[in-house]
C-alpha cells in the first residue's frame, strides 16, 4: 500500500480537462507519485484515446462502488451528477490503493514541482486542508456576492450539528485535498453503520464530502491534526477570476504561493469536450456595462 497516491474522479465532458491535468502531473510529479482516474466505465474508451501517453490509471467507478456491499446502487443512479461524485471520491479509499490521496477534480493543473513532502508530514500523516475562508469572504463582501457567506454559514452549521460541534466554522477544501483512509474508515465505522447508513445516505443529509471528512476528523481525531491553507489557488467563480486577472494575477504568480490552480467548469468552457453557449460571457458584459467587476 502505498502512502499517498493522487485520484481524480472524472468523466466524459472533462475529459479533456482531465488531459490538461496529467499532463501537468507528469511534469512535475517529482516523486512520481501513482496517479488513479476514475470515470463511469461507459466514458473508459473515451479517456483511453484523449488521454493516451500519459501516465495513471483508469478505474471504472462501477469497481469503487462494488467495493462497499452496502451501498444501494439503485438509489445511487438517481443521485444528480455532482452528488454522484462526491460518492465515488469518498470512496475511494476502499480499493486498499493508498493510506492517504490526494483527491483532485479535472478541472485544476499544477503548476510546480510537487512529492510526497508537500502533502504529508513525518511518519505520513497527511496534512489537512482548514481554515476559514476569509479571502474567499472579504472578495464576497467587496463584490456584493452576499450569498456566498450566506451559503457557507448554512452548510458549515448543517456540518456540525451532524456531529455536535460547537465553535468556530471551518472550511475543509476546496479540493484538492489530503484525505486519510483511516478518517474515512472511522467516520463509515463509528458514524454512518452504527445509524444504518452507507455514504449514500450520508450524502442525502448532507451533500457536502469536504465537511463530512472534516468534521469526522474533529470528532474522531483518527489522525494528528496538521491545518494547512488550501494548496490550489481556487477560482471559486469567474468574477473572482477576472478579478485577480485583473490585478495582474497569472500562473507565473500562483506558483510563487501555491501548487497549482483550479478554474471550475462551471463557467470556464473552453475545455469542455462538446462546446456550449457560454451564458457566462454574456453575463461578463452585463457587469461591465453596469460598472461592476
Amino acid at each position: 500500500m502505498h502512502p499517498i497516491v493522487l485520484f481524480c474522479k472524472s468523466y466524459r465532458d472533462d475529459v479533456l480537462r482531465a488531459r490538461r491535468l496529467l499532463e501537468s502531473v507528469q511534469r512535475f510529479n517529482a516523486d512520481r507519485l501513482p496517479v488513479y482516474v476514475s470515470v463511469p466505465a461507459a466514458d473508459a474508451a473515451l479517456f483511453k484515446e484523449h488521454c493516451a501517453g500519459l501516465a495513471f490509471e483508469l478505474l471504472a467507478d462501477e469497481e469503487i462502488l462494488a467495493a462497499n456491499p452496502a451501498l444501494d446502487r439503485a438509489a445511487y443512479a438517481q443521485l444528480p451528477g455532482y452528488q454522484t461524485q462526491q460518492v465515488v471520491k469518498a470512496e475511494f479509499w476502499r480499493l486498499g490503493k493508498a493510506e492517504n490521496y490526494l483527491c483532485l477534480d479535472s478541472d485544476s493543473y499544477f503548476l510546480r514541482p510537487f512529492g510526497a513532502r508537500d502533502f504529508l508530514a513525518a511518519g505520513s500523516t497527511p496534512y489537512t486542508v482548514m481554515h476559514e475562508s476569509k479571502e474567499l469572504l472579504q472578495f464576497a463582501a467587496l463584490s456584493g456576492m452576499d450569498k456566498i457567506a450566506r451559503h457557507r454559514a448554512e452548510g458549515c452549521a448543517q456540518g456540525m450539528a451532524l456531529f455536535g460541534r460547537e465553535g468556530r466554522c471551518w472550511d475543509f477544501g476546496p479540493v484538492p485535498v489530503v484525505w486519510s483512509a483511516r478518517v474515512w474508515r472511522d467516520l463509515d465505522e463509528r458514524y454512518l453503520r452504527p445509524r444504518g447508513m452507507s455514504f449514500l445516505g450520508a450524502m442525502a443529509a448532507h451533500p457536502w464530502e469536504l465537511r463530512w471528512y472534516g468534521e469526522a476528523l474533529l470528532a474522531y481525531q483518527s489522525i494528528p491534526l496538521l491545518p494547512v491553507e488550501p494548496l490550489f489557488r481556487c477560482y471559486h467563480y469567474e468574477e473572482q477570476y477576472y478579478y485577480w486577472k485583473r490585478l495582474g494575477e497569472t500562473d507565473e504568480t500562483i506558483a510563487k504561493n501555491w501548487l497549482g490552480v483550479v478554474r471550475q467548469s462551471a463557467w470556464e468552457k473552453e475545455l469542455d469536450l462538446e462546446p456550449r453557449f457560454r451564458w457566462s460571457k454574456l453575463r461578463r458584459r452585463i457587469r461591465r456595462a453596469l460598472g461592476g467587476l
